[in-house]
């Protein structure tokens, strides 16, 4: 059962790729991380898609990173200098798709969600949307996570979400505010508004697009290259052992969080 669905729409030129599994909050697994680089690769090679629409199945969750149990399953190199993390490819940009990507967040965006966030040109939030970074909570070091974010948010928003983990929660009108969402609809809306704008951009010339995608993307390259490369140093040096993350998880309960 695929855990991946893209439709493409041939008459407007935009695709509309979904996260599809509901009942693990869109949690990405091993599976769902190769077909999210596989789909990015096919769309850079389908010249009938001109703009994407990314979004999560359900109501309660647009993505909540990666899956526990994909990450006990990853082994993990000898050495503060390098990890293994299965996330790292399941951005576009990560696949050289250089085709406008639209983010359409419903429920939850948290962790290894913002790999997909940061990646994409902007975010469309529905009223209810939240966001966190639940990674210091659990023993873990938001490194690739917090770089892709400070891309998109001022240092002090940034560093909050990441040092708070799970006690709060960024609310779509604050994501708003300080720059992380572009747009917050009504509730159900994100996803038809975020395909309204792609229809809009898919009806201009791709070549004009995907240059000016790829401007967008060279003003704030170098720095966020230059940032990526500690952050494996810094999760292999800073994350507990496997086993005291797995005792935290056990130990927290859902909810207790502040929305802000």
């Amino acid at each position: 059962m695929t855990s991946l669905r893209v439709t493409t729409d041939k008459d407007t030129g935009v695709a509309l790729l979904t996260l599809d599994r509901p009942e693990r909050l869109n949690a990405i697994d091993l599976d769902t991380a190769e077909q999210l680089a596989l789909s990015w690769r096919q769309l850079r090679f389908d010249d009938s898609v001109r703009a994407v629409v990314v979004t999560g199945a359900g109501e309660r969750a647009f993505c909540t990173g990666l899956d526990r149990d994909a990450a006990a399953a990853v082994p993990q190199p000898n050495s503060p200098y390098a990890i293994d993390d299965p996330l790292l490819t399941i951005g576009p940009k990560a696949n050289d798709l250089w085709k406008p990507v639209i983010a359409a967040v419903n429920g939850m965006a948290c962790g290894g969600a913002f790999y997909l966030l940061g990646e994409a040109e902007f975010v469309v939030a529905d009223s209810a949307a939240t966001f966190f970074d639940p990674h210091t909570t659990y023993g873990m070091v938001s490194a690739f996570e917090s770089v892709l974010m400070a891309q998109r948010m001022p240092y002090g928003e940034v560093a909050r979400m990441a040092l708070m983990g799970t006690a709060e929660r960024v609310s779509a009108r604050r994501a708003y505010e300080v720059g992380l969402v572009s747009e917050v609809t009504e509730p159900g809306e994100a996803v038809p508004a975020a395909v309204r704008a792609a229809e809009i951009i898919a009806g201009y010339p791709t070549e004009a697009v995907q240059g000016t995608v790829r401007a967008c993307w060279a003003a704030r390259e170098a720095a966020r290259a230059h940032a990526l490369a500690y952050a494996p140093h810094l999760v292999s040096l800073g994350n507990l052992p496997g086993d005291r993350q797995a005792e935290l998880f056990a130990g927290r309960q859902p909810g207790g969080f502040r929305l802000r």
